[in-house]
């Protein structure tokens, strides 16, 4: 039998309690219309093969989660459909400027 009081560990030391994780808003189209700005430099990490399509924002790094695979450009393909409708611009408005094959992409808005 142990004795044990509550919040305490096996040695009697208080437990201690993990950081609150960092917020993060997950939304499937969140509003990035203050980035649509002309010439505007647009960073984010993508992330092939997701369970769903998704634009996070954790902090000040945008990531894009697409169902397309990393292959023949239809993950590229299926960031910029994304990133156009969460900043409100068309398509042909956004140019890969870096990361054709990375999962770090940058985009500019013309």
């Amino acid at each position: 039998m142990f004795s044990q009081s509550a919040g305490r560990g096996a040695s009697g030391q208080p437990l201690r309690r993990a950081a609150p994780p960092a917020i993060i808003r997950a939304m499937s189209d969140p509003d990035l219309s203050h980035l649509a700005r002309e010439g505007a430099l647009i960073a984010l990490r993508v992330t092939p093969r997701a369970r769903r399509n998704a634009i996070t924002l954790e902090g000040e790094l945008i990531r894009a989660h697409v169902t397309a695979a990393p292959e023949d450009g239809k993950a590229n393909q299926a960031v910029i459909r994304l990133l156009a409708k969460s900043l409100g611009v068309a398509k042909s408005r956004l140019t890969l400027l870096r990361g054709a094959t990375s999962r770090d992409k940058v985009f500019r808005l013309d």
